[in-house]
C-alpha cells in the first residue's frame, strides 16, 4: 500500500499544479522569460530524491541502475499503482503527459552518442533543462513525483516520467500503451530549442536556430516536420500525437496562449471521463470541452467552425486539417476513435523510447 504520508506530500504539491499544453512550447516571447523559480530549490537542482544504494556511481554523467530483479519488478508495479492513485486524486494527467513528452522530445536521431542524443533519459529533472522556456511550470510535476520516487528508488527517473504519462492517458479513458521499462538515467541536460512552437515569433517564423538542429520555418507544418523528423518520427506520428491535446489546457502566464479561464476550465463543468468532479487548479484554455477525458474530440472540434469559441485552436492545431500530408490522418481520426487510439498508442510508445538506453537491453515489461 502506498504510504499515506508520502501521498500527502504529493497532494500538497498538487495544490500548486498548473496543467499546460503537452508538447507545445510557449510563445517565443514567453519563452524568453525563462522562468527560474525552480532553481532556488535544492531538490530540483539536484533532481528527485535518489537512493545511492540502488545505483552504481555515475559514469560519464550517467546514473546506471542494475538489471531487473524481483524487487525492481515489484517497485515498478508499485510505482504504477501510486501514479494511478496520484492522477485520480489530483487530475494531474495533462502535466504528467507534458513532463514525459518534454523529456523525450529533445531527441535527435542524427546524434549517435548517448546521452548527447537526448530523449527519454530523465534529464529534464535537472537545471538548466527544467528551466528552459518550454518547460515553464513543469517543476511542479517533478515535485509531485518526489514521494513516489522516494518510495520506489529502483525505478529510474526516466521510467517514472514515461510511466506517469502512459498511466495518465489510460486513466483518462485513452488506450493502454504497451510500455517497457529499465531506462538508464542521464545526468547530462539536453540543449534548449528542440521542442515545437504553437505560434510564430514576432518575425513571423516558427522555431529557431537553437537546439541540436534548426527548426525555423515560415509555416507551422514545416516547423512541425523539422522538429518531429529530427526525432525520427513521421506525419502519422505528428498528427496522432497532436491528438493528445484532447487533454489539458494552455495558460497565458506560462505559454502566452489562451485565456485566463473559460466556462470549461473555471471549475463549473465536469471535465473527467468518469464524470467525477474536480479539475485541479481552475483556469486556462482547453482544446476540448471535457479536457480530462482522452478521446478523439480534438479531431472533431478543430475543424468544426460551429464549436464553442472559448475552445483553443492554435496554428499548430489547424494545420493538421490543412496540410496535404497531415490531413488524411486527421480526417481518419475524426471519423474513427478506434483508428486514433491504435495509432496514438503506437506513436506514444515510440516517443517514450526515443534515445532511451535500457538495462537489460530488451527492457522490462510489467
Amino acid at each position: 500500500m502506498f504510504s499515506s504520508k508520502l501521498l500527502a506530500a504529493g497532494l500538497a504539491a498538487a495544490c500548486a499544479i498548473e496543467c499546460a499544453d503537452a508538447f507545445v512550447a510557449p510563445s517565443p516571447a514567453m519563452a524568453r522569460l525563462n522562468v527560474r523559480s525552480a532553481a532556488s530549490s535544492p531538490a530540483l537542482r539536484t533532481g528527485l530524491v535518489q537512493a545511492a544504494s540502488t545505483r552504481s556511481p555515475a559514469r560519464g554523467g550517467v546514473s546506471v541502475f542494475m538489471a531487473a530483479d524481483a524487487k525492481h519488478l515489484e517497485e515498478l508495479k508499485g510505482a504504477k499503482q501510486a501514479l494511478w492513485d496520484l492522477v485520480d486524486k489530483t487530475n494531474a494527467n495533462p502535466i504528467m503527459v507534458r513532463l514525459a513528452w518534454h523529456d523525450s522530445g529533445t531527441y535527435d536521431v542524427n546524434i549517435k552518442d548517448w546521452p548527447k542524443c537526448g530523449g527519454a533519459i530523465g534529464s529534464i529533472r535537472f537545471d538548466p533543462e527544467i528551466n528552459h522556456g518550454a518547460n515553464a511550470g513543469l517543476a511542479s510535476a517533478l515535485k509531485m513525483l518526489e514521494p513516489i520516487k522516494k518510495k520506489f528508488p529502483l525505478v529510474s527517473h526516466a521510467d517514472l516520467f514515461q510511466m506517469a504519462s502512459a498511466v495518465s492517458i489510460e486513466h483518462a479513458g485513452g488506450p493502454k500503451v504497451e510500455m517497457k521499462y529499465g531506462r538508464v538515467d542521464s545526468e547530462q541536460c539536453s540543449p534548449e530549442g528542440n521542442l515545437p512552437d504553437a505560434e510564430p515569433a514576432d518575425n513571423g517564423k516558427y522555431g529557431g536556430a537553437g537546439g541540436t538542429a534548426p527548426t525555423e520555418d515560415p509555416t507551422p507544418g514545416g516547423h512541425l516536420r523539422k522538429v518531429f523528423y529530427r526525432m525520427g518520427l513521421g506525419d502519422k506520428e505528428i498528427v496522432a500525437l497532436s491528438g493528445a491535446h484532447t487533454l489539458g489546457r494552455a495558460w497565458s502566464d506560462r505559454s502566452g496562449l489562451g485565456a485566463e479561464k473559460t466556462k470549461f476550465t473555471d471549475g463549473s463543468a465536469i471535465a473527467r471521463k468518469d464524470g467525477k468532479p474536480g479539475v485541479g487548479k481552475t483556469g486556462g484554455s482547453s482544446w476540448t470541452e471535457k479536457w480530462l477525458a482522452f478521446d478523439n474530440s480534438y479531431f472533431t472540434t478543430i475543424p468544426d467552425d460551429g464549436s464553442d469559441k472559448e475552445l483553443l485552436k492554435l496554428s499548430s492545431d489547424k494545420i493538421v486539417f490543412k496540410d496535404d500530408g497531415f490531413k488524411p490522418f486527421a480526417e481518419k481520426y475524426a471519423k474513427s476513435q478506434d483508428e486514433f487510439f491504435s495509432d496514438y498508442a503506437a506513436s506514444h510508445k515510440k516517443l517514450s523510447e526515443l534515445g532511451s538506453k535500457f538495462e537489460p537491453a530488451e527492457g522490462i515489461t510489467i
